[in-house]
């Protein structure tokens, strides 16, 4: 699996961050790509399904969640990888602005 550290901002060309800058950037990071891999799964589920995994996420069953998913959608992590390349990407092209609008 990936790691949203400092090694990933590194890679996206926002190593200058603050500290603080830098865990604020991670966690949009992380719910935007959390975001993103549910609509993308979302769109491929029955409405049972979708239930079925919002009932995990009701909970805060984030194990369960996550096995339900490996059951149901064994390919969910490669949606995961794929998105978080396209974030990637996009982070990177807009990189100098992150770092200039931190700045600030």
């Amino acid at each position: 699996m990936f790691k949203l550290d400092d090694n990933l901002l590194q890679e996206l060309g926002l190593g200058a961050l603050s500290a603080e800058e830098k865990n604020k950037m991670l966690t949009h990071i992380y719910e935007t790509l959390e975001m993103r891999v549910g609509m993308k799964l979302a769109e491929q589920m029955t409405n049972e399904q979708l239930d079925e995994f919002e009932a995990y996420i009701d909970k805060n069953d984030e194990p369960g969640a996550l096995k339900w998913l490996e059951t149901n959608f064994p390919n969910y992590k490669q949606v995961v990888a794929d998105e978080l390349e396209k974030l990637k990407y996009e982070i990177k092209q807009s990189a100098p602005q992150i770092i200039a609008a931190a700045a600030e």
